[in-house]
């Protein structure tokens, strides 16, 4: 099984309809009914004329659809729906990345559900979307959107991905990683230590749960923690990080709910299993890498400088 995505637009209006189609119908009935059971071929066509879409397909049959809609620097996602043969393969998860994707240059991203599928809602909150308003029956939740997205092969390459990050920061820059044990997030920073050219062997700090890497040259250093281990605000205010914030890049493993109230602008890097099948004779372990930029310091930054 192979599940691809690509871009659509008013040409596949007769395959997006038919996923559309099956995909809300197959839902519990509501009241009132989903815009997306009046649609018909011609206005489908309409929605991605103006304004694109994506096609998911498994082994080349339509599975699942997408309409992107950006608006006042909001990436809005509309009719999401996966085919009911298609469920349970990863459709959803992989239009999600490919729309997260596609809204680069946006604030963030965002999608109405409804208020009677609570599935529906949770489904988006595991995928990083919050709830921002309640406006019955609808339910609104959005995610920053991600100024990178990267597939990631091996271990070379998430130190490749860390050393690219690196020439983007300077001192006084936070960044968050976030992922499961074993996702890279040591290897992630072994890459961007070396892009910052800073002294020591970076390893994984947990159980010293700080080290600091001095910079061989004129740049920042690196303080690195693994909050891993802390029990919460008042063991991190004990590190005292705040006293070598201005003078360093820091970076926290496992700082997602706890590192975010150091400065009010922070890079977040979220590093999970790709939902590839993967070889297991082989030494490929993929990974999917979100970089996403929130506060002041980067409204206005470059990203695709290098």
């Amino acid at each position: 099984m192979s599940v691809t995505v690509r871009p659509i637009g008013p040409e596949s209006a007769a395959a997006a309809l038919e996923v559309v189609r099956a995909a809300f119908a197959a839902r519990p009935a509501l009241d009132p009914p989903a815009d997306a059971m009046a649609e018909t071929a011609d206005s489908l066509a309409a929605l991605l004329a103006r304004r694109g879409g994506l096609l998911a397909e498994v082994d080349g049959r339509p599975a699942g659809v997408v309409v992107l809609d950006p608006l006042d620097g909001t990436l809005f996602l509309r009719r999401f729906g996966v085919h009911p043969d298609a469920q349970g393969r990863g459709v959803a998860a992989a239009l999600v990345d490919a729309a997260v994707a596609a809204a680069v240059g946006c604030e963030d991203v965002a999608v109405l559900a409804r208020e009677e599928l609570p599935r529906t809602v949770a489904f988006w909150e595991k995928h990083g979307f919050v709830e921002t308003a309640r406006r019955p029956p609808a339910v609104e939740l959005r995610r920053p959107a991600a100024v990178l997205v990267r597939d990631v092969p091996d271990a070379a390459a998430m130190r490749a991905l860390g050393a690219e990050l690196a020439g983007h920061l300077r001192a006084g820059d936070l960044v968050v990683l976030s992922g499961d044990l074993g996702a890279g997030k040591t290897t992630f920073t072994q890459g961007l230590g070396a892009g910052l050219d800073v002294e020591g062997q970076v390893a994984s700090p947990t159980f010293v749960i700080a080290r600091e890497h001095p910079s061989r040259g004129d740049g920042p250093g690196l303080v690195h923690v693994d909050a891993y281990r802390l029990g919460g605000l008042a063991e991190l205010d004990d590190l005292d990080l705040d006293a070598s914030l201005d003078d360093a890049v820091t970076v926290v493993e496992w700082g997602t709910g706890l590192a975010e109230r150091l400065t009010d602008s922070r890079v977040e890097v979220r590093i999970r299993r790709s939902d590839e099948p993967v070889d297991p004779e082989s030494d490929v372990d993929p990974r999917r890498v979100e970089v996403v930029a929130t506060g002041p310091r980067w409204t206005a930054h470059d990203w695709s400088r290098r």
